[in-house]
């Protein structure tokens, strides 16, 4: 069952709120708590909240606090990715929702509200947000006054530009629409077509309707921060145009039209009376109220006039501080909103929403929906929330190195472990006060005058004397972090390692080979990578430590493989990779594959695994279809084993660089305990996704996980 919805539209005033209190009320008959975010609201004014927010809580009665119901204002936004600091800006829209998300059963989401002049950023900006919390898209457009052709050209256009861009949208909501009936059928027909891969939407079209396309009387008090002089029962009264009222009495009644706000000076006590009197004849239209410019309120014998009236003033009358010009240029600017207390325009919205869309369908496309969608940022997030559940103790042994400290401040202020560092101490603290860090909730370790040095190098000369090692070699290993480390992890004095950043791969998991050892039934020790493509997560084995495996060393990466992949919630169908699919190809090469897949099956019967196969055959469904057809993994693979090192870690980059991957790793597997590497290239958000996947080792080792 789906979770989440995210509704954003083509460009402004595409009457989104009533679409908006349409899916609140559909969702509630059906989902027992519902959420309303707004990733980025526009800069209210001073003291103002975010109307919108406003509307859909106070008129849901949703138990929400304001501040968690956004993230950013646009231009806090805009400042973030103008800045290279989308990724910040990512992470914290996906924290606050996530928040939500772990509170309610289904979130609301809402777009910008694209009243600024880069359109194109802030639809650059709702595809990464709604990719990245992997929510379906409900696109609202516009219909005002365009053509069919012009409706279904920009609104085909704008779903294929968000496919695109990784974005699932099932539903194409056409608002404020002045087509015929005959019209309508044919522009959902059109836009219901099946354009690409995805399926095809369903499309509605809601007719305009004048309650919701123009501003109250309530609307306008509001703008122009007006006194309400008489009418106050009338407010609701719906303003259709404005006419400024400049000329005598018996020429502005030829201009008089139904709805009109007339806008005239206090002292105009001719026009008022015209005003009046017009309300209660049949030959004229009714205006929807008066408007008083220039701080004048009417003359005292008008307001004795009005007072006397036995059923008062029959519309509302207004007065401003400002001149006409100044007010009409006001008036220009107002957009019709629902307020939550407009609950004429609420029914309106509800009303029309409920007989313009099929709410079964849409409940049924939307919450039925299925997602196995995967962003690089999803991932990341995920591996941080995991690890925070169960803090473990991670030693990191290379702790004079800038990158390793910033890292872990990083992740003492996030908790997603207690943090270990090693090395000399004065040397370590030193480099914090350098670099302005607060590692107060770090622990900070010296080996050779810690406490359990002497029992450390004691108990490596016992494991390791069989081998030739006198307690003076033992000693001297002591000294070295990486061993102390490895050493902590074996005795339980810590749960995992990671190193590498200025270390070899090879002196970083040397110590693990010689005393950690590997699980039982596991004779090697092999390593994965996540990639995280745009929308999915996958994982590639052993692209890092084995050049050159056997049958039977594969059939372990494999196995292994797949526990890791379940570990980290990617559910596994092996692909066992050759440059034959099949029976199609032969040589060695293949026959160590075909082999290979056979000893993985015998060591896991139930594990959906296939091979030999070709990448291409292991990954696109279409070629599937042609080179192995009906097979449970072919064009469905998620873990793909490389028959040797060479091929995989050329292959890794490859897709890393060509792809635009996140590649994460790599992840050591087959120890008992988890030890991981670093490239030492690595960049601080590296060192701190490996900690959460060490931690998140650690803890199914535990069976915490």
């Amino acid at each position: 069952m789906a979770n989440n919805l995210y509704v954003t539209m083509t460009e402004q005033h595409s009457g989104r709120s009533g679409v908006l209190l349409g899916v609140m009320q559909l969702l509630l008959r059906q989902v027992r708590k519902v959420a309303f975010f707004r990733p980025v609201i526009s800069d209210p004014p001073a003291g103002q909240r975010d109307p919108d927010i406003e509307l859909i809580c106070k008129h849901f009665n949703l138990d929400l606090q304001y501040e968690d119901t956004y993230a950013y204002t646009l231009q806090e936004a805009r400042d973030l990715y103008h800045s290279d600091q989308r990724a910040r800006f990512l992470e914290n829209v996906l924290h606050k929702y996530k928040a939500l998300e772990n509170k309610y059963h289904f979130v609301v989401c809402e777009g910008t509200n694209f009243l600024g002049a880069d359109t194109a950023f802030e639809f650059d900006l709702n595809a990464d947000i709604a990719r990245n919390l992997d929510c379906p898209v409900m696109l609202v457009a516009n219909s005002y006054r365009k053509s069919a052709d012009e409706i279904v050209k920009a609104s085909h256009s704008t779903r294929e530009l968000l496919l695109e861009k990784g974005v699932d949208v099932p539903v194409l909501i056409l608002c404020r629409s002045d087509f015929t009936a005959r019209e309508s059928q044919d522009v959902i027909r059109r836009l219901s077509g099946a354009h690409s891969k995805e399926a095809a939407p369903l499309v509605y079209v809601m007719p305009d309707d004048p309650v919701l396309a123009k501003p109250t009387m309530a609307d306008i008090k509001k703008a122009l921060n007006a006194t309400v002089l008489y009418g106050q029962n009338r407010m609701d009264n719906i303003v259709q145009d404005y006419l400024i009222a400049a000329m005598r009495m018996s020429n502005f009644m030829t201009h008089i039209a139904q709805g009109q706000l007339v806008i005239t000076t206090g002292d105009r006590s001719d026009i008022i009376l015209a005003c009046l009197t017009s309300r209660h004849s049949s030959s004229y239209p009714d205006v929807a109220g008066i408007l008083l410019t220039g701080g004048l309120a009417p003359t005292a014998s008008i307001q004795r006039l009005i007072n006397g009236l036995p059923d008062g003033f029959p519309i509302p009358m207004l007065c401003v501080e400002d001149h006409i010009f100044g007010s009409l240029s006001s008036l220009m600017d107002i957009s019709s909103r629902i307020s939550p207390d407009d609950s004429r325009k609420i029914n309106t919205a509800l009303g029309l929403f409920e007989n313009s869309v099929d709410s079964t369908a849409i409940a049924e496309r939307i919450i039925n929906r299925k997602s196995s969608k995967m962003t690089p940022k999803m991932f990341e997030y995920m591996l941080i929330e995991r690890a925070r559940r169960h803090r473990m103790r991670i030693v990191l042994p290379e702790g004079e190195e800038e990158r390793i400290l910033r890292a872990a401040e990083a992740l003492c202020n996030r908790d997603v472990a207690h943090i270990i560092l090693l090395g000399n101490l004065e040397r370590i603290h030193a480099k914090i006060k350098e670099l302005g860090l607060n590692l107060d909730k770090a622990e900070i370790l010296q080996p050779d005058t810690s406490d359990a040095f002497k029992n450390y190098v004691q108990t490596y000369y016992e494991l390791r004397k069989a081998k030739g090692i006198n307690i003076d070699e033992a000693h001297d290993k002591m000294l070295d972090p990486t061993y102390y480390g490895t050493m902590m992890v074996h005795l339980d004095d810590a749960d995992g390692m990671v190193s590498g950043s200025i270390n070899t791969t090879a002196h970083t998991i040397r110590p693990a080979f010689e005393f950690v050892k590997t699980k039982p039934g596991m004779s090697i020790v092999s390593s994965v990578f996540f990639m995280c493509m745009k929308d999915h997560v996958l994982v590639f084995g052993d692209c890092a430590v084995n050049p050159n495996p056997t049958s039977k060393e594969l059939a372990i990466i494999a196995s292994s493989a797949a526990q890791t992949a379940r570990v980290f919630g990617v559910e596994p169908r092996v692909a066992m990779l050759s440059y034959s699919t099949g029976a199609s190809g032969k040589g060695a090469d293949v026959d160590l594959v075909t082999e290979a897949t056979r000893l993985a099956k015998d060591m896991a019967p139930d594990l959906l695994l296939e091979g030999p196969i070709q990448y291409d055959a292991a990954i696109d469904p279409d070629v599937a279809m042609t080179k192995m057809p009906n097979n449970p993994v072919a064009g469905k693979a998620t873990v793909f084993i490389f028959p040797d090192l060479n091929t995989g870690n050329n292959t890794y980059k490859a897709v890393q660089r060509a792809a635009g991957a996140v590649a994460v790793g790599p992840v050591l597997q087959g120890l008992n305990k988890p030890v991981n590497d670093l490239s030492r290239g690595c960049t601080i958000p590296d060192i701190i996704n490996t900690v959460a996947i060490t931690a998140i080792q650690a803890q199914a080792e535990k069976g915490l996980a």
